[in-house]
């Protein structure tokens, strides 16, 4: 069984930096997509970023040179390192994973698997 647990969310000011991870348990992240996503307030969940097996990774639009995602495969872990952080980031983040094929991985519906979700919140 797969579980993945967020930690690192709090409260920063507009253009400060946070470091999210997700512990993951069941499955080898080296091995398997990786991905985080946001769901702010009212609001659908939304792709943030994602790493897959190979080591590639794939940035939404609105965070691409501002959030940078990795992995841990000694420590099975998968981290997303936010800098330049604005109001609009403010959400809960979840870890999920998938073994969907690459023009899916965006997708909500190809995760099956999420953790419990850690809140961002960016302050003005």
């Amino acid at each position: 069984q797969v579980q993945l647990v967020e930690s690192g969310g709090g409260l920063v000011q507009t253009g400060g930096s946070l470091k999210l991870s997700c512990a993951v348990s069941g499955r080898a992240v080296s091995r398997t997509t990786m991905a985080w996503f946001r769901q702010a307030p009212g609001k659908e969940r939304e792709f943030v970023a994602a790493i897959r097996y190979n080591g590639y990774t794939y940035y939404a639009d609105s965070v691409k040179d501002r959030f940078t995602i990795s992995r841990d495969n000694a420590e099975n872990t998968v981290s997303l390192q936010m800098n330049s952080l604005k109001p609009e980031d403010t959400a809960v983040y979840y870890c999920g994973t998938t073994n969907a094929v690459l023009s899916a991985i965006r997708s909500v519906s190809a995760y099956s698997t999420w953790g419990q979700g850690t809140q961002v919140t960016v302050s003005s």
